[in-house]
């Protein structure tokens, strides 16, 4: 699994105009599943995206948590992480996982968020989305499953 985490002081997901999730401080996790990820790919991402010391101390250091911060995750699908631009200038998802498997990978990884303990807003699965977020920094870190183990 990919995630691309950013330290936001707002952000919000918008599908036909509605707001269906939004949050104020926090991070906003754009997430992809690859055909090879599974639950273990998710409880990694989702532990370390928890833990992550991304917001600043009373020193101003990179030293708390979003939980320590009082922040919560806004959590958006995005299969278009695994697009491979190697050859030609079109994008091939060809390793990005089928629906069905990203979807229940998704879910998983949420529900592992809130089990941490955070507030955990969302997109909507295979839907056009409009997210508008303020990034605080900016402060931007991809994560890959597959380069942890």
């Amino acid at each position: 699994m990919r995630a691309v985490v950013q330290r936001v002081s707002r952000a919000e997901v918008r599908v036909a105009g509605e707001i269906v999730g939004e949050i104020g401080l926090g991070l906003l996790v754009l997430l992809g599943v690859g055909e090879g990820d599974c639950e273990k790919d998710a409880d990694y991402l989702a532990e370390k995206i928890a833990g992550l010391r991304i917001f600043e101390d009373a020193e101003g250091k990179m030293n708390r948590s979003v939980a320590e911060s009082g922040g919560a995750v806004l959590a958006v699908s995005q299969f278009t992480l695994y697009g491979d631009v190697r050859r030609g200038k079109r994008p091939s998802f060809d390793t990005a996982a089928r629906p069905e498997r990203a979807r229940s990978l998704y879910e998983h990884f949420m529900s592992k968020i809130r089990e941490a303990g955070l507030r955990c807003e969302t997109g909507r699965f295979q839907e056009m989305m409009q997210v508008e977020l303020v990034n605080e920094g900016p402060v931007t870190i991809l994560l890959d499953s597959q380069k942890a183990f």
